[in-house]
């Protein structure tokens, strides 16, 4: 009883907890992928932007803003121009727009003077480079050495690469993206990628952005390597048609992949620890209760014996006495009948009891053997038949046939109690039908009747222990409500199952199927 109890206990404590491990490990996967898609279609559309300016073309809202984002989330100057300041640059921003500009670096000195009638900062950094930044317009300046003239560059110049006084750090992000300048059939104009192009454009998208302005979506190449377009409608009237850039989204998938497996190795190494550590939980959880019900079990064994020998001196005492008293004295006798009468329920309590016990304890012998089922009915059916005859009730045998692996007197005692229930509930004239037949690898035993029945409310509770549908009823014939209790246990002991199916007024029937032989 307490193993099932602890097994479902700790199969409970670590479905708790893997589903816990579960939303954290797909969580954490989720954020990753979500990232890695965030991170390509910003970079697609900061590559999109630069694409847009090289090529003199008017830039979409959503590009611009994608720039930039890009230069903030960087923390490096974006590819396109930026508005003029519209205050004085202060050194600490001068500074970092510098740092930024140059790639890197960590400034040594800062001095701000006038020089070819523009105030300016003059930065020097540690590795000897000087980076002019003009402090009204916050541009990176750069003094020609011929005729000592000022040329003034964008904080941002839009080029591919940046010029090389003015280098900008790598990105992979920006360099694993192709272009692909197409037509409105679809076509490549010309290759601007310093290798050929992994896929052809896709037509579906360009269509979707010439009709739309722009599109973004993944597709699969034959391979099986993903690749994120995005695909805008170009808005000058001459060039290209549309541009699409793609990032083939290899590099990622193989990330995703090996946290995958992590978070799957990790997974399954947290459900075996912490299926290990459930199971010890439950069953320290469990060990006051499984001793408490063993001291109940005990007791009730031992109160079961310790009953038995005086129930039997009591009805052997009653049955003497009742021989000695004439027939006269009738008082007497019928209070001696009702000393056997009780002193036999009595025994029979106390054996269900103990059946009971032996049963919660598994202590109760089981001789499993080849049981043949027309014979074995055919002399129940002719015991019972008997009683049911003094009560005005027909008890036949139906369809009888198979072999069954069981302990031929608990079976038996099976068929005893659904019979006698059945006994019980049917009215004189009514009828009580035994039968079995072969289902598969089982046999199927119904003891059906036509009897009151049994009501949908009570159907689900008359296995249970001292359960009875009319209390009033059960005492005075005795009846504890015990038996269908130890129908279940027993069938249940012989590998089998047991049930019940009725209705108001229509008869009941209980069921039970064994293992065939």
């Amino acid at each position: 009883m307490f193993s099932g109890l602890r097994l479902q206990l700790t199969l409970l404590y670590t479905l708790a907890a893997l589903a816990l491990v579960g939303l954290v490990g797909g969580g954490s996967y989720l954020v990753v992928a979500r990232y890695f898609q965030q991170v390509t279609d910003l970079a697609l559309r900061h590559k999109m932007a630069h694409e847009f300016h090289t090529l003199n073309a008017p830039l979409p809202a959503d590009l611009a803003s994608a720039d930039r984002d890009w230069s903030l989330i960087r923390n490096e100057p974006g590819l396109l121009p930026r508005q003029r300041a519209t205050a004085p640059l202060k050194e600490a921003e001068a500074v970092r727009r510098a740092v930024a500009y140059h790639g890197g670096g960590t400034p040594k000195k800062v001095e701000r003077e006038v020089k070819h009638g523009r105030e300016v900062y003059e930065i020097s950094l540690a590795d000897g480079t000087e980076i002019i930044v003009d402090r009204s317009t916050g541009a990176i300046l750069v003094e020609e050495e011929e005729g000592e003239e000022w040329r003034g560059e964008e904080e941002a110049p839009l080029r591919p690469l940046p010029p090389s006084d003015a280098p900008l750090a790598y990105d992979g992000e920006l360099a694993a993206i192709f272009v692909l300048p197409l037509d409105a059939r679809g076509q490549v104009l010309f290759n601007p990628n310093p290798a050929a192009a992994l896929l052809d454009p896709d037509r579906q998208a360009l269509e979707a952005a010439l009709s739309r302005g722009s599109d973004e979506r993944t597709v699969s190449l034959s391979d099986g390597q993903r690749v994120r377009l995005l695909t805008y409608r170009l808005t000058r009237s001459d060039g290209p048609a549309a541009l699409q850039l793609g990032r083939v989204l290899s590099d990622q998938d193989r990330v995703l992949w090996q946290l995958a497996l992590g978070l799957l190795f990790l997974g399954s190494l947290s459900m075996v620890l912490l299926g290990g550590a459930s199971w010890w939980l439950a069953g320290r959880a469990l060990r006051p209760a499984q001793a408490a019900w063993e001291r109940q079990q005990r007791f009730i064994a031992s109160a079961s014996h310790e009953l038995r020998t005086p129930l039997t001196l009591i009805r052997a005492s009653a049955e003497v006495a009742l021989r000695n008293v004439g027939l006269e004295d009738a008082d007497q006798r019928e209070l001696l009948g009702d000393v056997l009468s009780e002193s036999d329920h009595m025994r029979r309590l106390v054996d269900d009891l103990l059946t009971l016990s032996r049963l919660d304890s598994g202590q109760l012998p089981l001789t499993l053997e080849r049981v043949e089922v027309a014979p074995f009915l055919a002399e129940v059916q002719r015991q019972v038949a008997r009683l049911g005859a003094e009560r005005g009730v027909t008890v036949t045998l139906e369809e009888a046939s198979g072999a069954v692996c069981a302990d031929a007197d608990r079976l038996r005692q099976v068929l005893l109690i659904a019979l006698d229930n059945a006994l019980r509930h049917t009215p004189s004239g009514g009828r009580i039908t035994l039968a079995a037949r072969p289902q598969g690898r089982e046999v199927r035993f119904r003891v059906s009747d036509t009897g009151c029945g049994i009501a949908p409310e009570h159907l689900p509770h008359i296995f249970e222990r001292f359960y009875r549908i009319d209390p009033a009823r059960g005492r005075a014939s005795g009846n504890a409500g015990l038996g269908l209790s130890i129908a279940q246990a027993l069938i249940t002991a012989m590998g089998g199952q047991i049930g019940a199916s009725s209705a108001p007024g229509q008869g009941a029937t209980v069921w039970f199927s064994l293992p065939r032989r």
